[in-house]
């Protein structure tokens, strides 16, 4: 999997089912954060909602996780290649958080989108970001 390079532009982003604890809300725009390469802000086009999300090819992660068929199906993506996946990114008063363990797979050639969560223990739920 490759990285959204930081010269993207808007995208928008139709989740084929809502995120865990943003049902309804399907429809989004994901936008670069300029300065900050591989952060995005993903905002939904319907509500006030927003999420951070942070390209792992840009950090010092080793982070490969497994995407099912049913996944690349369900996004209509033939190959893991043709996907990219976001990890959700949480600030707070004593650094920023990443969930590994509850990625965003996004095929961006058709803008569709799915959060998996992923049974593989590997990968933790929340990992402070350093430095």
């Amino acid at each position: 999997m490759t990285a959204i390079t930081a010269d993207t532009a808007s995208v928008s982003v139709d989740f084929v089912a809502p995120m865990p604890g943003l049902r309804p809300h399907t429809s989004f725009s994901l936008d670069p954060i300029g300065g900050a390469e591989g952060l995005y802000a993903l905002r939904a086009t319907d509500a006030d909602v927003r999420l951070f999300l942070l390209d792992p090819v840009f950090n010092d992660y080793d982070y490969a996780p497994r995407i099912s068929a049913g996944v690349r199906a369900d996004l209509g993506a033939a190959e893991d290649g043709d996907l990219r996946v976001l990890i959700v990114s949480n600030p707070s008063d004593d650094g920023v958080y990443v969930n590994l363990r509850a990625p965003i797979v996004l095929d961006p050639a058709t803008g569709r989108a799915l959060q998996i969560i992923l049974d593989d223990e590997e990968y933790p739920i929340r990992v402070r970001l350093d430095g």
